[in-house]
């Protein structure tokens, strides 16, 4: 068993952690969950003793023995497979040792260890932990330094898993991983012996993994059976108590508090005001659940452009002449489309965004792409060059120059950066703030196409729910690279298989593509084969996605007409403004209406008046329909 006992932790002269106390299940699986900022990283690290709490403190079996990523990627001339067994460092000792011992005795005794740790089976279990993580035989034999961060970050995570702790703490272990990768972590996590604690934003594999959601908020923590789903019904209904509870105990103290103001001054009754006084300072205010009203993702919508918004015709794509990345391609994108890309990290599946972004031009075949379409395309390395001394203001001052002040607050305040935080330092803001940053600069123009590579790696759970509501609103069409299987099932009609040199329709859904990929096991080379394209084609997924693009057709019509109506009923508004100041004041009038008699005004403003009255009517009308669409 894991217990938080007290704990407090402070920072900075803020305290992150207030008191929290919470004990873990021995050999529980637990998703730490919480926004962004609010302490996950800071428990872990005082779970592994890398900070020391103010207060309290946190217990565990002696011995236990625990396994945490550190921040800095191993590097130097080992390989990803050599680094791997090396993380074993009983097994590195004990072999180490076999060779040199001479006393039988002790030598039958470091062979008997080997065996009781599987030590014979560990380059096989190394290679097996590679593989799913992505490394193939050929990438297992490289030398560290020949890869990216990205990469020895994944190096990282195979050797922590093949240390095999007692307590397993995981930080984000996805962020580095791709959507294959991902469900093979999640499929290895499902089985591991030992006790696991996981910060993570990604709902499948806090559904599928974990048995216990411990929620850091406002500096406790609360424990809650279950997985993620779990939690967030079992919130939902104490967030309910809470109200009641609020209400209750408000309603209490009015009531107090009028009889104490009714009463003190009365000697008959003062002694009986005085212990309600008394009862009203004792009374510990319940707290109102707080929202944040800064999470906000709202894209604006784009003018109408005729389909297709970009055809590719046999087009070839790559950064070396004559040796392209991928080929054969061929795809339509319409201004309706919702589309995610699948595929193995390093199979293509950035080359293709950036031809589609108009970053690459193709090396051989056609691409064409409406000349009034804008593109609005978002990656990560957009997120890590943002000014950090500049404000959220400067910079969209900047890519908007021309545009009034109010033009650029309104962009901001589409993605909640509104009052203050228009002007804090983004080096202030947290890693999911920057993030909506940029995706509030790349769609400054209202864009016909978002391409957005891997969009929510530093969002939390709340702001990817967030994000998903807003590209459901969306006017424009998606491209969408995540291993967030959540988001790629509620926000994709369309699956393209980037594999084997070229991409392809895949002909399921997002489940057949995750049996496939653990059916066939990940990371045995590649998938776009005549087995990967047949994979799987049930009628009722293809099905479900033409239902899911004719929903939201039908959505974009109910949101045109509403956006039609509102301005109608704006105009109507106007004339029926300049009709009664030509009443009242005729002076002011326009030309047009000062020439009418007072009759003529009346009988005008009463026509328009109904006409307003049904404009209105009929945009409620709209308003209820998209808001029914949406359930």
């Amino acid at each position: 068993m894991l217990t938080i006992n007290g704990l407090t932790v402070r920072l900075g002269g803020r305290t992150i952690l207030d008191r929290a106390s919470a004990s873990l299940p021995a050999k529980s699986r637990t998703g730490l969950i919480g926004r962004n900022g609010a302490g996950k990283s800071t428990l872990m690290k005082v779970m592994i003793g890398q900070l020391e709490a103010d207060e309290g403190g946190i217990d565990m079996p002696r011995r236990t023995r625990i396994g945490y990523i550190a921040q800095d990627a191993p590097s130097g001339s080992a390989t990803p497979f050599e680094t791997v067994l090396a993380a074993d460092a009983e097994r590195a000792r004990l072999l180490a040792a076999s060779e040199v011992e001479r006393d039988p005795h002790k030598l039958g005794d470091i062979h008997e260890r080997l065996i009781a740790i599987d030590a014979y089976t560990a380059p096989a279990r190394a290679a097996r932990i590679l593989i799913g993580l992505g490394f193939d035989e050929d990438m297992q034999g490289q030398p560290l330094d020949s890869f990216s961060g990205g990469w020895k970050m994944r190096v990282a995570l195979a050797a922590l898993l093949f240390s095999n702790p007692d307590l397993l703490l995981l930080d984000e272990p996805s962020n580095h991983l791709d959507l294959e990768a991902t469900m093979w972590l999640e499929s290895f996590l499902r089985s591991y012996p030992g006790q696991l604690v996981v910060i993570s934003h990604e709902r499948d594999l806090l559904n599928n993994v974990v048995d216990h959601i411990l929620h850091l908020e406002g500096g406790k923590v609360t424990l809650y059976p279950g997985g993620y789903d779990d939690f967030e019904r079992q919130r939902a209904e104490r967030i309910a108590q809470l109200a009641a509870a609020k209400a209750a105990q408000d309603a209490q103290r009015a009531k107090l508090q009028d009889y104490v103001a009714r009463n003190s001054a009365r000697a008959s009754t003062a002694k009986q005001a005085q212990s309600r006084a008394k009862q009203l300072a004792r009374m510990q205010p319940i707290a109102a659940v707080s929202e944040d009203p800064s999470l906000v993702f709202d894209f604006p919508s784009p003018d109408e452009l005729k389909p297709p918004l970009i055809t590719l015709d046999l087009a070839s794509v790559g950064y070396t002449p004559g040796a392209p990345i991928l080929s054969r391609l061929n795809l339509r994108i319409d201004p309706d489309d919702r589309i995610a890309l699948l595929g193995r990290n390093g199979n293509g599946k950035t080359t293709l965004a950036r031809l589609l972004a108009a970053q690459l031009a193709p090396m051989d075949g056609a691409m064409a792409a409406s000349g009034k379409m804008r593109v609005g395309y978002f990656t990560q390395y957009q997120v890590e060059e943002l000014d950090g001394s500049d404000t959220p203001l400067g910079h969209m001052t900047r890519v908007m120059a021309g545009k009034t002040p109010g033009a650029v607050r309104a962009q901001l305040g589409r993605f909640g950066f509104t009052g203050n935080k228009a002007t804090t330092e983004v080096g202030k803001l947290s890693g999911g703030e920057r993030a909506r940053l940029a995706l509030a600069l790349i769609t400054r123009d209202a864009p016909h196409l978002l391409i957005l590579d891997e969009p929510t790696n530093h969002l939390d759970v709340d702001a990817r729910e967030a994000l998903v509501q807003a590209l459901n609103g969306f006017d424009g069409a998606v491209l969408i690279v995540s291993h967030d299987r959540h988001m790629l099932e509620l926000t994709a009609d369309r699956l393209v298989l980037v594999d084997g040199g070229t991409a392809r329709e895949f002909d399921g859904s997002i489940d057949d593509y995750v049996a496939f990929i653990l059916g066939q096991g990940a990371g045995k080379g590649s998938a776009a084969n005549d087995d990967a394209k047949g994979a799987a084609k049930p009628k009722d997924a293809k099905a479900a996605r033409q239902e899911a693009a004719r929903a939201r057709e039908a959505q974009a019509a109910l949101r045109k007409s509403a956006k039609e109506l509102e301005a109608k009923a704006g105009k109507l508004a106007q004339q029926i403004s300049a009709i009664d100041r030509a009443m009242f004041d005729p002076a002011g009038a326009e030309p047009a209406l000062a020439k009418l008699t007072m009759g003529d005004l009346a009988q005008r403003r009463g026509k328009l008046a109904a006409e307003l009255e049904a404009a209105e009517t009929a945009w409620m009308d709209a308003l209820e329909a998209i808001e029914a669409a949406a359930a």
